[in-house]
């Protein structure tokens, strides 16, 4: 696991460079547009790195089932039943060795292209992450690029049998499939015997609410049997999950965001981790995992990180609607989770959740920087940042599939106006409002405290904050390494007034210092203010803070 604090900016590929100013609801890849690997220039990441990026996780850089007829590149179409949204969603890999052509500038050339994507992010000092989708894949998966000598999905199957270690999919013997939307103009979708769908639905019949468009992997689990894991010998779709990620591994991607990976069993994780990184040390596991029991389970696999989405996500979320009291519940909830904080991956945004500042959330941008700054400051643990979180992306845009329901579309072709205007300024802000550039400066002011060792090496020490109104609103900690601390306050209220900070005898054990004996030389890190400051028990410290305010001082002990 790489020492140094990780700083993930995740980005749908599609949406990023698209220049199309007139969007149509529903639109077609002609009428909309997409996003190419080619707008990700030096430039672009440059930008990226402004934010204290040091991994790029590109989503749906797999070719998935869309809508958009690439026959013409040999790639079989798609039923339209089968796909939701006209672009189709990234999670519904129709080939694992493929590139999706829509992001191409040449879709006969799209694995140079995403070659030299890698290279350009290599030469940025970035690190390359990629989406691999192990529990389900498209009900149209064929894999027309996949190397010599290796066997498609399914293949070997024998589909009369509805459970066997030795399939890749799940069978219903004697069962079709029935969808739950049928198009009027096209002939039926055919599936019989039918395949079990993604989210571990066991019937020909999926609804509208359940993952239609995916087929579930076989991993040797016997659902309907008792749920028993049938390991020895190694299940078929085992070995080529991992040829997968080792093709992928020797293309020069440095890690995986693996998608819903609490769906595919913990001995799967445990012996192909083990494997690959017996060949690529460096790789880098994410996983997706939402069951806080599970936890350490999934990390003894060797994953480096999962999402804290039960977490510090959804207490903040709380905290910033006002809901809950910031004070203690914040340090409660980040310290839940023992000595695996360090591997907990933080985040306020991504792809599945709703924006911050759609009015599902916070209604407002800048309450979102501050809770994630409260996020990405707390530990040395991973950071998580959604691409246009940063410029204040709302997600309230009915763009076709995806209704208007505060998230941005990974179904859709679609584009992001405050996105297009800030890549026509070359990325300087001067097509941006007022507004905007100041929550692009503060995400950026950010990024920037990512590298200082305290953020990145630090312990943590929670603050109860007192003599203010609505204290129980204001949010503070300390960060601590060697001779440095940083102060961390925070008012999610928009009540000012001075607030009291009393500091415990146990903080100063933490430091290692007599109370009363260090003098710092405090900066803000904000605004570059500096002032003198002594730590004592004895009286708590009173600093000045705004309404919907943020205090971060970055404090250096004098002679250090």
């Amino acid at each position: 696991m790489n020492p140094n604090k990780i700083v993930i900016y995740s980005v749908l590929p599609r949406l990023w460079g698209n220049k199309t100013q007139d969007l149509k609801v529903g639109g077609t890849l002609r009428e909309n547009g997409s996003g190419k690997l080619s707008d990700f220039t030096p430039e672009a990441l440059s930008y990226i790195r402004s934010l204290g990026a040091t991994h790029v996780w590109y989503i749906g850089l797999l070719e998935h089932a869309t809508k958009t007829d690439y026959s013409a590149y040999g790639i079989q179409p798609d039923h339209p039943d089968t796909v939701k949204g006209q672009a189709g969603s990234p999670y519904a890999v129709k080939d694992y060795y493929d590139v999706c052509p829509d992001l191409a500038d040449d879709p006969r050339r799209r694995l140079e292209e995403l070659k030299a994507l890698i290279e350009r992010t290599h030469e940025a000092g970035l690190r390359v992450l990629m989406d691999f989708v192990p529990n389900h894949v498209a009900r149209s998966y064929h894999s027309d690029t996949r190397p010599d000598g290796v066997e498609d999905l399914g293949q070997g199957d024998d589909p009369s049998q509805a459970f066997s270690p030795r399939n890749n999919f799940y069978y219903l013997p004697g069962e079709s499939l029935r969808l739950p939307h049928t198009s009027p103009d096209t002939p039926p979708y055919e599936e019989t015997p039918a395949w079990a769908t993604g989210n571990d639905c066991f019937t020909a019949t999926p609804s509208v609410n359940d993952w239609y468009e995916t087929v579930k992997l076989c991993y040797g689990v016997d659902y309907l049997g008792g749920g028993a894991l049938y390991a020895d010998p190694i299940p078929d779709t085992w070995l080529k999950m991992q040829d997968i990620l080792r093709y992928w591994a020797g293309y020069g991607v440095d890690g995986f965001r693996c998608d819903m990976a609490e769906l595919v069993p913990e001995a799967f994780w445990r012996w192909c981790i083990a494997s690959l990184r017996s060949e690529y040390p460096q790789l880098y596991f994410l996983a997706e995992v939402y069951q806080p029991h599970r936890y350490e389970a999934y990390l003894e696999a060797g994953f480096d990180a999962l999402y804290d989405k039960v977490g510090v996500y959804d207490r903040l979320v709380q905290i910033g609607q006002g809901r809950i009291p910031a004070t203690p519940e914040f340090t409660w909830v980040r310290d839940a989770t023992g000595a695996r904080q360090r591997q907990m991956c933080y985040f306020m945004e991504n792809h599945d959740e709703q924006r911050l500042a759609s009015s599902m959330v916070f209604g407002d941008a800048h309450q979102g920087f501050l809770a994630s700054a409260s996020a990405a400051l707390s530990g040395s643990n991973p950071w998580l940042l959604y691409f246009g979180q940063e410029l204040g992306e709302t997600g309230m845009q009915s763009e076709g599939f995806s209704g208007c329901d505060g998230r941005t579309t990974i179904f859709d072709y679609w584009a992001l106006d405050r996105l297009q205007r800030l890549q026509r300024g070359d990325y300087t802000g001067q097509y941006l409002s007022e507004q905007e550039q100041r929550l692009l400066g503060l995400y950026q002011r950010l990024g920037e405290m990512m590298s200082l060792p305290v953020v990145q090496e630090g312990g943590y020490f929670g603050l109860i904050p007192t003599d203010v109104d609505r204290a129980d609103q204001v949010l503070s900690y300390v960060r601590y390494w060697g001779e440095e601390l940083l102060l961390v306050v925070v008012n999610f209220s928009d009540i000012s007034g001075e607030v009291a900070l009393p500091l415990p005898e146990e903080l100063f054990g933490a430091l290692g210092v007599e109370p009363g004996e260090a003098v710092y030389r405090a900066v803000d890190k904000l605004t570059g203010e500096q002032q003198l400051l002594t730590l004592t028990p004895w009286a708590p410290l009173r600093l000045e803070l705004e309404g919907h305010g943020l205090r971060l001082l970055h404090l250096v002990a004098l002679g250090a």
